[in-house]
């Protein structure tokens, strides 16, 4: 792959790490530090040429639990390409130029909540701008979608 591309891009997503079709890695040295690479299973950050790169982590935890309370919150009366479309970006918007430098092209899995709650709110808009919502649209839907978001917390013991 990287003797025809600049920057190769290798998604082995197939669980358990252990079933991997390649490591991470393997991908940066083979590709000599240049692959685009995400997983489905999470991988060490990798030392190469004096350059630490963090592989990302890619799967449907950036978009599946964010769709369903964007949903479930707005009780939209159907699911369209269109919410799918719209989490997509929501979450590309979330990775910065500083994440992609250092090898990530899915935000950090350390900050599923916040990408979550931002990929909630840009659905749950775009479910009441198209006139899908069951509810009326309130003054804050950050607000409305954090009243009704799931953070687990515990008891230190």
């Amino acid at each position: 792959m990287s003797l025809v591309n600049e920057r190769p891009i290798i998604f082995p997503f197939s669980n358990p790490t252990s079933h991997s079709e390649c490591t991470a890695e393997q991908a940066y040295t083979w590709s000599k530090g240049k692959a685009v690479f995400a997983s489905g299973s999470p991988f060490a950050p990798v030392t190469f040429e004096g350059k630490t790169i963090t592989p990302g982590q890619g799967n449907n935890v950036f978009i599946f639990p964010a769709m369903g309370l964007a949903i479930f919150a707005t009780e939209a009366k159907k699911v369209t390409d269109e919410m799918f479309i719209t989490a997509a970006e929501a979450v590309a918007e979330q990775v910065t130029e500083s994440d992609f430098e250092n090898g990530l092209i899915y935000p950090r899995i350390t900050d599923i909540l916040k990408v979550s709650l931002n990929v909630a709110v840009k659905v749950s808009e775009q479910i009441f701008n198209s006139g899908l919502a069951g509810i009326k649209r309130p003054k804050d839907i950050r607000a409305m979608i954090e009243s009704r978001m799931y953070v687990p917390s515990y008891e230190q013991q």
